[in-house]
């Protein structure tokens, strides 16, 4: 028998949107399952008048064929599932009610539930911290750490069984990997896959559990990481090792981050890819010139001191600086701070008149 949605909703046939949506609202509200009097054959009625007039596609159907275009559950097009508007359901403001789907439509709306999903499990991400010298961070390094951490069983090498020990159909899934699980709602029944939790998906377990893990896969360890840390590296920096975290069973291990803290150098400072210092001259070195011997990073350096130059003036070191290629570094960038003595002898300060004598 062919519905009349305009008379469930309570309209004529020349009801605008506005109408309609007001009407289904104040329908919805009456008879909603989870209030007290509620009607859940009326409440189903009435939004599939609404899910059919608010379209004007579907409207137009209903028009000119009745509800038999149109019939395929809550408005839909036949053979096409349903089609629901949740955007018409407010909550909190008198204009509406709210309920929680979640549980109904999790696994059509990516809800953690499907097989695939579950297969593809990651482990826990995990982090360390490491103190390296400025010297190893301007150059990179190796690191050797032990890190606590669950990882994959060394006896059975993630498989959870024993060695030697076959592999059998699953009993809780029948060899399936997925079990079907039936949920009621005031809009019907659902029925939905989840992944085997005995099998994790797998569809088979092993006929004798691995001893050392239990058959998990994993088990909580000691393991020696080696940390390659890059040339030019900054203080607070944080490498990333892919699939160095936690395990998981039947699943891709986390990642391991290790967060970096350079020790401050006495001498050297870092402005990007230069290194900085500051060199202080005699008085005498700055008026005539001289050449000066400096400690670097990487070996001794022979600077030299023009004559007459000022205390804040910078000499360039090209490419004694920080790596920022294989074949390509910064600058070192000295500072000059000329030493003016504060006491002074009989015959230098003769001397000292003489050159003022002479406008120096």
């Amino acid at each position: 028998m062919s519905k009349d949605y305009y008379q469930i909703l309570g309209v004529n046939r020349s009801a605008s949107k506005e109408e309609i949506k007001k009407a289904f609202h104040r329908l919805a509200h009456k008879y909603h399952p989870d209030k007290k009097g509620g009607d859940e054959n009326r409440f189903k009625e009435a939004n599939e008048a609404y899910q059919t007039l608010a379209d004007d596609r579907k409207r137009a159907q209903y028009d000119q064929f009745g509800d038999a275009a149109g019939a395929s559950g809550f408005g839909g097009n036949p053979g096409s599932g349903f089609d629901f508007d949740f955007s018409n359901f407010t909550g909190g403001n008198g204009q509406g009610f709210s309920f929680d789907l979640g549980d109904i439509f999790g696994d059509f709306f990516g809800g953690g539930r499907s097989t695939s999903s579950r297969q593809a499990q990651r482990g826990r991400d995990i982090s360390v911290d490491i103190q390296i010298s400025f010297a190893d961070a301007i150059f990179g390094t190796g690191r050797n750490v032990l890190i606590n951490k669950i990882g994959v069983c060394d006896t059975c090498a993630g498989s959870g069984a024993e060695k030697g020990s076959a592999l059998k159909p699953c009993a809780t899934c029948n060899g399936q990997g997925k079990l079907n699980e039936t949920k009621r709602s005031f809009l019907g029944t659902f029925t939905t896959a989840r992944v085997c939790d005995n099998c994790h998906g797998s569809g088979k377990v092993p006929e004798k559990l691995c001893s050392a893990c239990g058959g998990y896969g994993t088990i909580k360890k000691t393991e020696e990481v080696r940390i390659r840390i890059p040339f030019g590296i900054e203080n607070g920096e944080m490498i990333r090792m892919s699939n160095q975290g936690e395990a998981v069973t039947h699943g891709v291990a986390g990642d391991l981050y290790i967060r970096i803290h350079v020790d401050k150098h006495p001498t050297f400072r870092r402005d990007g890819a230069n290194l900085l210092m500051d060199l202080n001259v005699k008085l005498t070195d700055a008026l005539l010139g001289t050449d000066y011997k400096i400690k670097t990073l990487d070996g001794e350096l022979t600077v030299k001191i023009p004559a007459g130059i000022s205390s804040g003036e910078i000499l360039r070191v090209r490419d004694r600086g920080v790596p920022v290629s294989a074949n390509r570094r910064g600058d070192l960038m000295i500072k000059v701070k000329v030493s003016t003595p504060t006491k002074f002898s009989h015959q230098a300060k003769k001397l000292i008149e003489e050159l003022r004598g002479e406008g120096v």
